[in-house]
């Protein structure tokens, strides 16, 4: 029996595909993007670097990332996933203290998570397409944060005479803040000073005493 061109075909396709779940195995190399990102910067992670470091090939990684813009675009939106997660926790409960600290657990809890986010913000900079994804994502962060302080005010939890999306940018602005400072002066950061600077920004936005 001969066999058809579209079956040979078939053949090859499936004999160079990975094996393994393919989820798991995207996972696995934006993991190994990420560290690579992070020891040697944005220009410094070449499709070679992360395949040696996820201990695969180079062309196993182009199966699941056709280039390194790709790459690097996944890797990004996953961060913003990892934001919208605890995001959502809190929009349930509208408690921004909870909102701020899975926030800072997330980017204190691993040490390439910051200088990750520096690179992808960087190269963001010089690329349109991939800015347009950052403003993008950003932009429904903020939303989700007005909703959640719109909730906590109709709850009486956060002051009311400032408007919910000013309140999310103001907030914003001062978490970046402590996001772009705390790879340079981590004894700045400490758990015990993290949780007075959480304190203080409640305050901040609670009702006015006597109301």
């Amino acid at each position: 029996m001969v066999e058809s061109s579209e079956g040979k075909a078939e053949r090859v396709v499936r004999r160079g595909r990975p094996a393994g779940d393919r989820a798991a195995k995207r996972a696995e190399l934006l993991k190994a993007a990420a560290s690579v990102i992070a020891e040697e910067g944005y220009a410094g992670a070449s499709l070679r670097k992360v395949a040696q470091r996820a201990g695969c090939t180079t062309g196993a990684v182009t199966y699941y990332f056709a280039n390194k813009e790709e790459l690097v675009t996944a890797l990004a939106e996953s961060r913003f996933d990892a934001y919208e997660t605890l995001l959502e926790a809190g929009r349930a409960k509208a408690d921004i203290r909870a909102t701020f600290e899975a926030w800072l657990e997330l980017i204190t809890g691993d040490p390439e998570f910051l200088p990750v986010m520096f690179q992808l913000l960087a190269h963001a900079r010089h690329e349109p397409a991939f800015a347009a994804l950052i403003e993008r994502r950003y932009a429904h962060y903020r939303e989700v944060n007005t909703d959640i302080i719109a909730r906590g005010q109709e709850q009486g939890l956060i002051r009311d005479d400032i408007p919910a999306d000013l309140l999310s940018d103001q907030l914003s602005a001062m978490a970046d803040g402590w996001m772009m400072m705390y790879p340079f002066e981590p004894d700045r950061f400490t758990p015990e000073r993290l949780r007075v600077l959480i304190d203080a920004a409640v305050t901040l936005i609670s009702p006015p005493a006597g109301r």
